[in-house]
């Protein structure tokens, strides 16, 4: 039955995609009234994407996928473990701080030489912060970088 992994990968992505997006959807209308772009938005548009993904998987998967062996499959879980952390660290060191050493740690774990890879997490950081804080006006967490 060629294809059933990614049916089953597919089928477990759409329920996270559903899952995410309705947990979007409960954050409370900000002071003021509702705005056109509010705290629910990307992670919204991110459920969407991650919706059309899944049913993309599970309607046409690929008839000769394998699974990833040995080095691949060890990358795949470091990968995992670093965006747990960073999940976990998000709140506590801040945006900057938490995305520069995530970034970075993949950028290296692909290839990357170690001063590049944390210089443009570092970089990527900064940039996505002020496009959120001050482009957007949403606010993501500044951690230890708070100024008091």
């Amino acid at each position: 039955m060629s294809g059933l992994g990614d049916r089953i990968l597919g089928l477990g992505l759409l329920v996270l995609a559903v899952a995410y997006g309705w947990a979007a959807q409960q954050w409370p209308e900000p002071f003021g009234g509702a705005e056109s772009v509010g705290p629910e938005t990307f992670p919204t548009i991110l459920s969407v994407v991650l919706v059309a993904g899944s049913l993309y998987l599970m309607v046409k998967p690929d008839p000769d996928a394998q699974w990833p062996l040995g080095k691949s499959a060890l990358e795949l879980v470091i990968s995992l473990v670093v965006l747990v952390i960073y999940a976990l660290l998000l709140e506590p060191l801040g945006f900057v701080i938490a995305t520069t050493l995530a970034v970075g740690t993949l950028s290296w774990r692909m290839g990357a030489l170690p001063a590049r890879a944390f210089l443009t997490g570092l970089v990527s950081a900064v940039v996505v912060f002020v496009l959120f804080n001050y482009g957007l006006d949403l606010s993501l967490p500044a951690g230890l970088l708070e100024v008091s």
